[in-house]
């Protein structure tokens, strides 16, 4: 019989091979099989704070920071603003190049040679592009580059023209008429006080600025707090007009938590930067206690959470939702540290924090952080027209990883240290 060189080869493997199984057995093969499991290298280590997990789960899945947001082509707006307001804080505290570069990119490819903001437009007077104003207000002084400086003096000058209600209050965008949302707080004013203490050296003019930002907080709460609930309503329209104005009060109908949300960051955000003697101060660290103690009451007492329409957690279609609940954390945490509300709140953040990671926290098998039911957007008017009803916030779009959730779930992170 002739035996084949392939057949030979298949003969010696068959009475080899269970001998050097055997060998490798006795020589601790299981070990070296854990030590190549834990030296594959994930995309987002889970070594780290969730902070930066997230910041790195985000540039995963946005490599641009011009196009957070799930955008096609890059786009001035405030949700860049926001995560790159997270991703600051991140990197002064890891002094990681990565992602003083990612903040850095934004600014360099929508700010041109000239300091024109492309895809801004100063004519639409809107709140929302403020916001990213921010990151600009944080690279001049590293660059000293003149075209940010250039852009920084076209945001400011829309504040100068931004149309005003009757008694002074910013119009949320030149197409939404005579109105205020608890939104365009969080959007415009801590901007205006950071750039009022970086650039207004005339004691007259920053001190009127400085009131005015207080002004816009008076206003707020004189025209959208519920006095029954403690909770502010989304948006106030000082005509009556709206189809979604209470012909009265001028409210909408329903307490959105994200609402809620921008208003909380926006108080204990633009505190940084309202000098300590102003009187002001002490009316905003009220109007912030009034805030916590109100919102609290609404907390989900089993998970943390707070739902999507506030107040009403037990009617059929509400859920418990991401970004408002991130806010909050947020706003207590901040507002603890910073001696503004008092340390009960701290616990009220830690549940809050926690039911986040419990609930609404997955981490896929290469370490990538989803934050999960994240109310896509929501707004008032407009065409198709959004009428605040119960029915509208609980029926818009509901997403994962939507940078509205994972900017304040890394700045809630940063304050919490976990």
């Amino acid at each position: 019989m002739v035996i084949s060189q392939k057949s030979t080869f298949r003969l010696l493997l068959i009475f080899f091979i269970p001998l050097l199984f055997t060998n490798c057995k006795d020589s601790g093969n299981k070990k070296d099989e854990a030590s190549v499991e834990t030296t594959q290298e994930k995309t987002v280590p889970e070594d780290l704070k969730w902070s930066e997990r997230m910041l790195m789960s985000e540039m995963h899945r946005f490599p641009e920071a011009t196009k957070l947001d799930f955008r096609e082509k890059p786009k001035w707006s405030y949700t860049n603003g926001l995560v790159l307001k997270a991703a600051q804080e991140v990197y002064e505290q890891t002094n990681k190049q990565e992602y003083y570069d990612y903040i850095y990119d934004f600014a360099d490819t929508l700010i041109t040679a000239e300091g024109e903001i492309r895809t801004y437009k100063l004519s639409d007077q809107n709140l929302d592009m403020l916001n990213s104003g921010n990151v600009l207000l944080y690279l001049y002084p590293e660059t000293k580059e003149e075209r940010f400086l250039t852009a920084l003096k076209t945001l400011r000058s829309q504040i100068d023209t931004q149309p005003r209600t009757p008694d002074g209050g910013f119009w949320h965008k030149k197409r939404y008429t005579q109105q205020m949302w608890l939104d365009g707080l969080y959007m415009a004013e801590p901007f205006y006080a950071h750039y009022t203490k970086m650039f207004t050296e005339q004691e007259a003019a920053a001190a009127k600025a400085y009131d005015d930002i207080v002004h816009q907080f008076d206003l707020i709460q004189k025209h959208t707090l519920d006095e029954n609930t403690g909770l502010l309503y989304h948006g106030w329209d000082s005509s009556r007009e709206q189809k979604w104005a209470n012909k009265e009060t001028g409210t909408s109908p329903n307490f959105w938590s994200r609402a809620m949300g921008w208003y909380g960051m926006a108080m204990v955000d633009v505190l940084d930067y309202l000098p300590e003697d102003h009187a002001g101060r002490e009316k905003i660290i009220k109007y912030l206690n009034q805030f916590a103690e109100a919102v609290t009451k609404y907390q989900n007492k089993d998970s943390g959470l707070w739902y999507q329409v506030l107040d009403q957690g037990d009617r059929e279609g509400n859920y418990l939702e991401a970004s408002g609940t991130s806010m909050f954390t947020y706003t207590f945490a901040k507002g603890v540290k910073k001696g503004y509300l008092p340390e009960k709140y701290m616990t009220v953040a830690e549940k809050a924090y926690g039911g986040l990671l419990k609930n609404l926290i997955t981490v896929e098998e290469d370490g990538i952080v989803n934050l999960n039911q994240v109310c896509a957007v929501a707004g008032l008017g407009g065409d198709p027209y959004r009428d605040a009803s119960y029915e509208y916030y609980v029926n818009e779009e509901i997403r994962s990883n939507d940078p509205k959730g994972t900017g304040p779930f890394i700045l809630a992170s940063l304050q919490l240290d976990k």
